[in-house]
C-alpha cells in the first residue's frame, strides 16, 4: 500500500532522477537528518549496505526499489543508516548492523542491557560508568567533526557485551547528528558560543531537554555529557521505580571524599558556567583512575 502511494508524494519526486541526495531535500525526514549536511547524505548513501555497489553516492546508480528503501528508511527508520554510516567495526560504539528486512533491524547480540548491572559489584559499575562517559565524549569530539547527540538515553537503550565487557548502544533510532565542519563554515549565530543544557527536573522517568535547532547550529555542546550523567550517572537518575543512578552507594572512603558526588552533580546539574564541560573532563579522569585502582 505505501509503495501504491508514493507516487504524488516527495518521494517519488526524489525517487524520479534525482542524481545526488541534497540537504534540501530530506531536512526534517527524521533525527538523523534533522539539519544535514551534503558530507553527511554522501556518507549516508555510500554506507548504504542494501546495494550491491555502494561504493558510489549517485543516488541513480541504485535500482528504484533501492533507492526508494533508502528514502522510506531515511524517513521512519533511520537507525540502520546510523548503524551502517557509523559502524561497529570502526570503532564507534554502536551494535553491528548485520541486515534488515522491512522495518526488522538485525544486529549481532550485544549482551544483557545495562539495566541488569544497577546493583553489580562497585569495580563493575566504575568501569561502565567510565566507558559511558568515554562514549558520551567520542559521539560529541570526534575526528571526523560529525556530532551524534543521544536524544534518548535510559539503562535500557545500552548493553553490555558478556566476554569483554563493553558499552554498546543498543537503540540508535533517534541519534541527531550535526556536522561540525559545516557550523564551522556556515558561522550560523551564535555557533561558537558554548551550549550549556538545561537540566530537566521532570516527574517521568529518563527525560531530557534539548532543543534540535540549537544541536545544530553550535560547535561546541555538552548534550551527550548533560544526558549521560543526568539519566545514567548521577543521584537525579530515576529507572523503573530505582534512584541514585549507576554509582549509588559508594564505598565509604569514595562517599567520605565527596569528589565523585560533586562532580556528578555538577555534570548533571551545573552551579558554574560552563561547569559541566569541565566537569565531565575530570569525572571521566576521575572514574579512569577510579577503574585503574580497582582493576
Amino acid at each position: 500500500d505505501l509503495l501504491q502511494a508514493m507516487p504524488r508524494t516527495e518521494f517519488a519526486r526524489l525517487n524520479g532522477d534525482v542524481r545526488l541526495l541534497t540537504p534540501e531535500a530530506v531536512e526534517g525526514w527524521s533525527d538523523l537528518v534533522h539539519c544535514p549536511s551534503q558530507r553527511l547524505l554522501d556518507r549516508l548513501v555510500r554506507r548504504y549496505a542494501e546495494t550491491k555497489d555502494s561504493g558510489s553516492f549517485l543516488l541513480r546508480n541504485l535500482k528504484d526499489s533501492e533507492r526508494m528503501q533508502l528514502l522510506l528508511t531515511l524517513a521512519f527508520n533511520p537507525e540502520p543508516l546510523v548503524l551502517q554510516s557509523f559502524p561497529s567495526d570502526e570503532g564507534w560504539p554502536f551494535a553491528k548492523y548485520l541486515g534488515a528486512c522491512g522495518r526488522m533491524v538485525a544486529v549481532n547480540y550485544v549482551g544483557e542491557e545495562l539495566w541488569s548491572y544497577f546493583n553489580a559489584p562497585w569495580e563493575k559499575r566504575v568501569d561502565l560508568a567510565w566507558q559511558l562517559m568515554e562514549i558520551a565524549e567520542q559521539l560529541t569530539n570526534n575526528d571526523f567533526e560529525f556530532a551524534l547527540y543521544l536524544l534518548d538515553v535510559s539503562f535500557d537503550n545500552f548493553a553490555v557485551g558478556p566476554r569483554d565487557g563493553k558499552v554498546i548502544i543498543v537503540d540508535a533510532e533517534n541519534v541527531l547528528v550535526a556536522d561540525k565542519r559545516l557550523i564551522r563554515q556556515n558561522k550560523p549565530e551564535n555557533w561558537d558560543v558554548w551550549y550549556e543544557s538545561k537540566f530537566d527536573d521532570c516527574d517521568k522517568e529518563a527525560c531530557l531537554s534539548f532543543s534540535k535547532e540549537i544541536l545544530c547550529a553550535r560547535a561546541t555542546v555538552d548534550h551527550n555529557y548533560y544526558a549521560v550523567c543526568q539519566n545514567l550517572l548521577s543521584r537525579h537518575a530515576t529507572w523503573r521505580g530505582t534512584s541514585g543512578g549507576l554509582l549509588h552507594d559508594p564505598p565509604s572512603e569514595i562517599a567520605k571524599d565527596g569528589r565523585l558526588e560533586a562532580l556528578l552533580d555538577e555534570c548533571a546539574n551545573p552551579k558554574k558556567r560552563y561547569g559541566r564541560f569541565q566537569a565531565a573532563k575530570e569525572l571521566r579522569e576521575y572514574l579512569a583512575q577510579l577503574s585503574n585502582n580497582v582493576r
